[in-house]
């Protein structure tokens, strides 16, 4: 029986990494931003009464300097899930808004870990955002197909801050790891998450976009973004087993084969949504994105790169090495939905 601790507790990821490390038996650390929020704790707590004595809430702050000591005591796994989020919207300065906060949270976390003795392994929350910047990289890497050994190289904090901001912490990450030999380290790098949200208070970018779609924020034409998407419960899955398997090492990606397309979404969704003809039935022509992208805070050159570019994504890792049984996309997308509708979508 291991002892783990979860970042992130109250996230969309987080919760069902501890849901299944007490399924196995586990006690398990967790931490939150604030304790006294009832809606983002609810949910820990009812799994807390279901697990007596096995789960532990504490308050830490990402930004704020050996606030993780107390929840790593004890702890010889740790899998870090928090992560500062922003929908774009909200990112005026993406150094300041998105980069720095990353980059201090993993120094946070990880720099408590070289002061607790009992931690051996570390977990990280990373993104195939941290392996490539446009879709239009993907092309020129070999069979045009995205594999762990790729890093993102062509984001910066003015474009595609979110993306940067994965791609300096996970760097981060692997350069304190390597300054020392106690704890190793390991990467899960998933694709879009999307699935059934265990808890109403997630603030998953992918919750947002696709809410705003079955809303019908689309209805006039989906832009043509290609995403390899994963089922929250697989990244969970790779989380644990990642944890738990001496021989797992290095970065593995969780997502789909192939990357599939706002329409594709709005089309596996479809036949049960209860208004479809609020979904999206074709997509926006790529010189209307071009006019509307300075409205969108998005460039020319962001749009040639991404708009229309579907690509390939290299999973056998996660199948071989952890065991990871992919959904259909179908199902996944129907499990999102209908959570949706019951934390009421409408």
């Amino acid at each position: 029986m291991s002892t783990a601790l979860v970042t992130g507790g109250t996230g969309f990821i987080g919760i069902y990494v501890i849901k299944l490390l007490l399924e196995r038996g586990d006690r398990v650390h967790t931490t939150v931003r604030d304790l006294k929020d009832q809606k983002k704790c609810q949910p820990l707590l009812s799994l807390q009464n279901a697990y007596p004595g096995k789960l532990h809430l504490f308050q830490a702050d990402l930004l704020k300097e050996g606030s993780f000591a107390q929840a790593m005591q004890g702890c010889d796994i740790v899998h870090h899930v928090a992560s500062p989020f922003l929908v774009p919207q909200q990112i005026k300065d993406g150094m300041k808004d998105i980069v720095e906060p990353a980059i201090k949270g993993t120094q946070n976390v990880l720099n408590t870990a070289n002061e607790t003795e009992s931690v051996k392994r570390i977990v990280l929350t990373s993104s195939i955002a941290a392996m490539y910047g446009d879709s239009a990289d993907i092309l020129h890497y070999y069979n045009a197909t995205l594999t762990e050994s790729h890093w993102n190289t062509t984001s910066t904090t003015t474009s595609s801050a979110y993306s940067y901001s994965k791609v300096a912490a996970e760097r981060e990450a692997w350069k304190i790891c390597h300054a020392q030999s106690r704890w190793d380290l390991i990467a899960i790098n998933p694709g879009l998450v999307i699935g059934r949200s265990l808890t109403p208070a997630s603030a998953s970018g992918s919750l947002h976009m696709l809410g705003a779609m079955y809303k019908g924020d689309n209805k006039m034409g989906a832009p043509e973004l290609h995403y390899p998407i994963a089922d929250v419960r697989e990244v969970a899955e790779a989380h644990v087993r990642a944890g738990v398997d001496a021989a797992a090492k290095g970065r593995y990606i969780v997502a789909s084969e192939r990357s599939v397309s706002q329409l594709e979404m709005a089309n596996l969704v479809r036949p049960y949504h209860k208004k479809p003809d609020v979904l999206p039935k074709k997509n926006l022509p790529k010189v209307m994105i071009y006019l509307a992208g300075p409205f969108m805070g998005v460039s020319m050159k962001w749009v040639s790169r991404n708009i229309g570019i579907g690509y390939k994504v290299d999973n056998r890792r996660s199948v071989e090495e952890l065991g990871i049984v992919y959904r259909s996309k179908a199902e996944t997308m129907r499990d999102h939905y209908n959570a949706w509708v019951e934390a009421g979508g409408k």
